[in-house]
């Protein structure tokens, strides 16, 4: 008496539990955008206070400091009471972006929803512990479908909400929402005893360990940062560049985009057929080649059939390569795939918020020509970190 239950994984995941997960992941991982589509609304109401233009930014740094900082908690920690009390943590913090008197405030309130908009990293991992072994796959399928459709209806229902209500109404809708998931798994989530008795500087220190050690695991997280820093530099740019004289559309417009992204959905099956079929390093390459043709058409044809022609290129490469990197990475050491989740997906972020910070300063000095080149050059950058990865490959192989 008085023990958490540690439910078995071969007894699997009730399907209401396993729809629980799913949605809640897509609650939680939907707050990292909601600023995008709204930052021009935002910007107008902060004039003359150019730190507005980095609250993507300070999102996307957030999200990565709990990537790393909060990620290896899962493994070490009751994972039911971790991932309740961060989605509490969250509606506080969405709470303060909505009330936020000013553009530093609201910088600050970001970093905080990022860090603890983490929590949908804390599901995936702990779905797939739950799943019998032989529906694992299909499980994380299941959650990522969440995580991917939550990537994608956020930034059109930002969208709609800032240009019809208001910026700081879509903060205050969120703070609900991220009660509503909290009380989702406080009602659908076995109790299950930590994984590993590793003490937290521990776990940390491990992580360095890893990055020294897996050679594989540096080029899927220095490519995937990359990419996904050409995919933030995108996202974070285009509500700005739809308000220009060219196009003269609102944010609502911009939100629509995500749409248009729902193609990510569908990659990331397609992306697991060709992986297996050609082997996860084609899949990879072919996602830098897809994302670096989607900037080509941005640069090269201004007009909204670009736009929308380029976001499903741009979103089909990018997620493929996601799927196929993780799949490299997941499979480098069982025992530790947690900790090579946290380096990964970590990695990932900060490409992420880097991408854009060099966006803004593009856009800035350059318009969207600098924005379009910016993006080119980190999909390049893919590119080449996975033709060396290929050549070091070969070149085990031929000495062996």
């Amino acid at each position: 008496m008085g023990h958490a239950y540690q439910a078995p994984a071969v007894q699997g995941i009730a399907r209401p539990a396993l729809f629980a997960m799913a949605a809640a992941s897509g609650i939680a991982v939907a707050n990292i955008y909601y600023n995008q589509p709204m930052l021009g609304i935002i910007e107008s109401d902060f004039p003359h206070q150019p730190i507005t233009g980095f609250i993507p930014t300070a999102t996307q740094l957030g999200y990565a400091a709990g990537l790393l900082f909060l990620l290896p908690l899962g493994d070490i920690v009751h994972r039911r009471r971790l991932i309740i009390g961060q989605f509490l943590v969250l509606a506080v913090a969405l709470a303060f972006a909505a009330i936020a008197p000013s553009a530093w405030a609201l910088v600050a309130a970001s970093l905080a929803v990022g860090a603890t908009a983490t929590v949908a990293q804390q599901i995936v991992p702990f779905a797939a512990t739950l799943a019998a072994p032989e529906k694992r796959g299909a499980t994380i399928g299941t959650v990522m479908a969440g995580v991917l459709s939550g990537i994608l209806f956020s930034r059109t229902l930002s969208g709609f909400v800032g240009a019809h209500a208001g910026w700081r109404d879509m903060f205050w809708i969120g703070v609900p929402l991220a009660i509503i998931a909290a009380a989702l798994m406080f009602f659908t989530l076995p109790s299950h005893k930590p994984a590993s008795r590793m003490r937290y500087h521990t776990a940390i220190k491990s992580l360095a360990h890893l990055w020294k050690r897996e050679s594989a695991l540096r080029s899927a997280a220095l490519m995937q940062a990359a990419l996904f820093g050409s995919f933030t530099a995108f996202w974070t740019i285009l509500a700005l560049y739809l308000e220009t004289p060219r196009f003269q559309l609102g944010a609502d417009i911009a939100g629509l985009f995500g749409i248009v992204g729902a193609v990510g959905i569908f990659a990331a099956p397609l992306a697991g057929r060709i992986a297996d079929g050609r082997g996860p390093h084609f899949a990879v390459l072919l996602g830098a080649l897809l994302t670096l043709i989607a900037w080509v058409i941005f640069g090269m044809w201004a007009s909204l059939v670009a736009l929308v022609i380029g976001v499903i290129v741009l979103d089909f490469g990018v997620q493929s390569a996601l799927v196929s990197n993780q799949h490299i990475v997941y499979a480098l050491d069982p025992e530790a795939r947690s900790r090579l989740n946290t380096i990964f997906m970590t990695a990932m972020f900060l490409g992420g918020a880097a991408g854009a910070a060099l966006a803004t300063a593009a856009w800035g000095y350059a318009g969207w020509n600098g924005v379009s080149v910016l993006g080119a050059v980190l999909a390049v950058v893919a590119v080449a970190i996975q033709i060396s990865e290929r050549r070091a490959r070969t070149a085990v192989t031929t000495a062996q």
